[in-house]
């Protein structure tokens, strides 16, 4: 009942059902709970819907229950990694390494490992957040002490650690963009003046409003055990029975018989390579190569039935005499390559595909990952070539069509995307499609189709009034105006292009002139932090002089006007809300 429940979960897990391959592989535990098997393949599910405090239970008590097992260390080594557990993830794939030297799921779990922890250093040490260079260095609180209106926020001890924790992990800046006092201590560090969208007294409210779970925690690492050491024991005298000397003599034979097939089989006499892998299994049916070097053979000679029935047999024995892992999952990738051979249809790549996963479940193995790959895209290949009708698309988009007329547009989309699927390269289709998920408030998806469109064809001008609609609405001003410049370059005069140019502009000119709220503009100025272009203008110390002499140096500012490039890096600043313009 336990095999029965774990092979349940096996082809759940393989399917992508991740929830039912921990139900079945739980129900298997409760029937097995001593087979170390069990718990390693639930650490995989649990790894899989990244939940990896349960996986790294499960990984514990599979090294708990069988420590000799290389791959037990793998599935722990991958819970701490996702915990961000480096140093225990590099020790749990090292212990499994001294136990298999040439296990190469461990050596790129350890490498895996090793990378990310010097990401996290390297992202301490200012790496991560360009705009986190800003508060490295002495001279950073220096500046804020000096600045009257940072210095009081000095004296709460909480905000001090939150610029603390900023220092050490610029990544975590983007947490605390909608924080007012954050703002000001950005500000005060680049040495300029950003708006802010609160007063002191928000600011002291937002303060005393903060929750604790804002800040970092960290978690001791345990302590590692330390190894007792083992009295040495006497070694036992070894009894030989006749029954015992025979088996060792016919398992010696199989091997001989193993090696004259593969030298047949390199010499490509498939016939007398088959004969003496034959004569190895029925003098040894434990060692399951005997059966996958066979079905190499078959799988040369384009015998696939008799390849695939040799892979089953070696699966099912290599079960039943606890074989390593390693060679079921040759024995499945064997099968799936040989499935693939088959293949005539998409729906005929499946079984191979299935093939394929398991035997990635078993042993994480290069090239059966390849295989994976190429059969998964031949399989995408096939379905669209099956599926293509430009016909078919046309009588779905003007379905679509009609659906869009009546204000029914999750149905219109519907028809579009189904449009789509018959024919991927009708840019009509990707267009309305873009409108539907407009008018439904889909933004992302909108600007995504509508920059399909211009990838098929560059001059459709709908395509960049699609874009720039998206943008628009998603208030990337500067964004958007760029995209309409870029559609009258295809369609000079172009009425809607124009008025949205006009749109934009009165939306920065709005912005500029404070006639925005508060909340508007804090959310617009956190948005715009996380964008990598303004977050390289606000940190280009030539771009910070500049505004620095807007600011206090109207001479040096009238020649700054006269470079175009200058100007629209702080057109882009003034449009996101950064700074103002009077």
């Amino acid at each position: 009942m336990a095999d029965e429940a774990k092979a349940k979960g096996n082809a759940a897990f393989s399917a992508g059902n991740f929830e039912e391959a921990i139900k079945h592989f739980s129900d298997a535990i409760a029937l097995a709970p001593a087979n170390h098997v069990l718990y390693s393949n639930r650490s995989a599910a649990y790894a899989s819907l990244h939940k990896y405090t349960e996986a790294l239970a499960d990984a514990e008590k599979t090294v708990e229950l069988k420590p000799d097992w290389p791959k037990g260390y793998s599935r722990l080594g991958a819970a701490q990694h996702g915990l961000h557990q480096y140093d225990a993830a590099v020790e749990a794939y090292e212990r499994g390494l001294k136990l298999d030297p040439n296990n190469e799921v461990l050596k790129t779990g350890l490498a895996d490992a090793r990378k990310a922890k010097e990401q996290e250093e390297s992202g301490g040490a200012g790496g991560g957040n360009p705009l986190g260079k800003a508060f490295q260095g002495p001279e950073f609180w220096a500046r804020l002490h000096a600045d009257p209106r940072t210095r009081a926020y000095l004296n709460d001890d909480k905000f001090r650690g939150t610029l603390s924790a900023v220092q050490n992990n610029p990544n975590l800046l983007n947490m605390y963009l909608n924080d007012p006092r954050m703002m000001e201590v950005l500000g005060v560090a680049l040495g300029i003046n950003i708006r802010t969208a609160a007063s002191p007294e928000e600011a002291a409210t937002y303060a005393a409003q903060e929750s604790d779970q804002t800040k970092p925690e960290s978690k001791p690492e345990p302590r590692p055990e330390p190894t007792p050491e083992r009295t040495p024991e006497p070694e036992p005298m070894e009894v030989v029975t006749e029954e015992e000397r025979e088996a060792k003599g016919r398992r010696e034979e199989a091997v001989r018989e193993k090696e004259l097939g593969n030298a047949a089989y390199k010499r490509k006499e498939f016939e007398a390579a088959l004969e003496h892998y034959g004569m190895a299994i029925e003098l040894d049916d434990t060692d399951i190569t005997f059966l996958t070097n066979r079905a190499a053979v078959y799988l040369e000679m384009g015998k696939y039935e008799e390849c695939i029935s040799d892979c089953d047999r070696a699966v099912e024995r290599g079960r039943e005499v606890h074989a390593d892992y390693k060679l079921i999952a040759r024995a499945l990738t064997r099968k799936g390559t040989a499935l693939v051979k088959m293949a005539k249809t998409a729906k005929d790549y499946e079984p191979a595909i299935a093939a394929f996963n398991k035997a990635l479940t078993e042993h994480r193995n290069p090239d059966t990952l390849k295989r994976l790959n190429e059969a998964e895209r031949a399989r995408k290949e096939l379905e669209q070539q099956e599926y293509f009708s430009p016909e078919m698309g046309e009588e779905e988009r003007e379905k679509g069509n009609e659906m869009f007329k009546e204000h029914k547009y999750p149905e219109a989309v519907k028809h579009y995307s189904e449009a789509i699927k018959r024919n991927p390269k009708d840019v009509k289709a990707y267009s309305n499609r873009a409108a539907a998920y407009i008018k439904l408030g889909a933004m992302p998806e909108g600007k995504r189709d509508a920059e399909k469109c211009i990838d098929l064809d560059p001059q459709f001008v709908k395509g960049y009034l699609r874009k720039g609609a998206a943008e628009f609405f998603m208030k990337e001003y500067d964004k958007a105006m760029e995209t309409y410049r870029e559609g009258l370059k295809v369609e000079p005069g172009n009425q809607e292009l124009m008025e949205g140019i006009q749109s934009c502009v009165s939306q920065i000119s709005k912005a500029n002139r404070g006639d925005i709220s508060p909340e508007e503009l804090k959310e617009r100025q956190a948005k715009a932090m996380q964008d990598p272009d303004i977050q390289a203008i606000l940190t280009d110390p030539i771009m910070r002089q500049v505004l620095q002499d807007f600011q206090e140096n109207p001479q040096a500012a009238l020649q700054h006007q006269k470079n175009p490039m200058v100007m629209a890096k702080i057109q882009k600043l003034v449009a996101a809300g950064i700074v103002q313009v009077r």
